[in-house]
């Protein structure tokens, strides 16, 4: 039986419309790309449905360019995955004696501080967050000071990342990220785990092949087939040069959304990796600084007698760009890509060292600091999503 014209393009504009209904094993899928076209499809079923079977149903121009990622341009990005499976960088080496310069533990409680081993009591530390460098032990006690002692129970070891950013090899031809809440990729944007992928775990690097937004969450396409939601990771792209800072002059760009760092020569992205910065109610301070004063090592404490209370000895290759913020190496978290201070931003200390070497001549030692928000911050998350 032969079709009246009408009707056979009105199943031709629904086959072309909605594919994934008519072809449901379709290889390669078209999303709604983003929060208009999720608007536009609801209007196209509505449409349809109201449109009587002898009219061809009229369309919204405004609702067709920004489809989603279509049949064609999936099976592009799919080639790409095959010819540029991981971004072209190399990551920066762990390497124990610049880690281990000192030797890092935790305290634990409130701790006295005494003179000599079962000596005199000369002090003390209140409980919080506090963390030193030891030199010797001795009959049940550790030194942590010339002349300061506390008993080996109230100490133990801290929790050294040992993570590192990259080194960038060539420009950016797509953004890349590191996984942070490790997960099962989905097989579609918005969809479920799918257990039948290998999980990708923490501190894993990918590229981004493309991009979906989904009851206004954004989904990134990282390999054949699978997506994984912007919550789960760090997206690094790349920043406009702010117009203060000179085509030679080197320079960070610290993103708070994503919490990441990018490091620049000029134009040219040249390092980066993940950050911790301040707390919401420590946040760092947006805008643009100068290193302006540098340690191999300091001490850093404050909030004393209040709960959140700190003492940190020795915190490696300190940068400071904005009063007492600054950027260092942390020895006493690992919890990269995540806020976590009382507004420095925090680095592993692979890539304080990196960051710190990489300025260390004397021409680049005032290099510029540019902490920005590519994003806001939003208030509607789970707990293991917020930053």
């Amino acid at each position: 039986m032969r079709l009246p014209p009408i009707i056979l393009v009105i199943v031709v504009a629904f086959v072309f419309l909605f594919p994934q209904i008519v072809f449901p094993q379709t290889a390669a899928q078209a999303f709604p790309g983003d929060d208009r076209d999720e608007d536009c499809a609801a209007l196209i079923a509505e449409i349809l449905a109201a449109t009587p079977e002898d009219e061809i149903p009229v369309l919204p121009d405004d609702c067709l360019p920004d489809d989603g990622m279509s049949a064609i341009e999936l099976r592009a990005a799919e080639a790409e995955m095959r010819r540029d499976p991981m971004p072209p960088v190399t990551q920066v080496p762990y390497q124990e004696d610049v880690v281990w310069t000192r030797a890092y533990r935790r305290m634990i409680g409130a701790v006295t501080i005494y003179d000599a081993p079962n000596g005199n009591p000369i002090g003390g530390l209140d409980s919080g967050y506090n963390y030193v460098t030891i030199i010797n032990s001795q009959d049940g006690f550790t030194q942590i000071n010339y002349g300061m002692w506390v008993p080996q129970d109230t100490i133990t070891w801290a929790d050294v990342s040992e993570f590192s950013g990259v080194e960038i090899n060539a420009p950016l031809e797509r953004p890349f990220a590191w996984m942070l809440a490790e997960a099962h990729p989905s097989s579609y944007p918005g969809g479920p785990q799918n257990e039948e992928y290998p999980l990708i775990e923490r501190y894993t690097l990918m590229n981004i092949y493309g991009v979906e937004v989904v009851d206004g969450f954004e989904w990134y396409l990282v390999g054949p087939g699978q997506w994984v939601q912007q919550l789960r990771v760090a997206k690094v792209q790349p920043t406009p040069r702010p117009a203060d800072i000179g085509e030679d002059d080197r320079w960070v760009a610290v993103d708070l959304f994503e919490q990441t760092i990018v490091a620049y020569e000029g134009g040219t992205m040249v390092f980066a990796s993940l950050i911790s910065s301040g707390l919401p109610q420590w946040g760092t301070r947006e805008g643009l600084f100068q290193i302006y004063d540098r340690y191999d090592a300091t001490r850093m404490s404050g909030a004393a007698s209040q709960p959140d209370f700190y003492y940190i000895e020795e915190v490696p290759y300190v940068m400071y760009f904005d009063g007492d913020i600054g950027l260092h190496g942390t020895y006493w978290h690992d919890r990269f890509g995540y806020r976590q201070s009382h507004g420095c931003v925090n680095l592993s200390i692979m890539d304080s060292w990196w960051i710190y070497d990489w300025t260390s001549d004397e021409a680049y030692q005032d290099a510029w600091v540019y902490v920005f928000h590519s994003d806001a911050y939003r208030s509607d998350l789970p707990n293991w999503a917020r930053r």
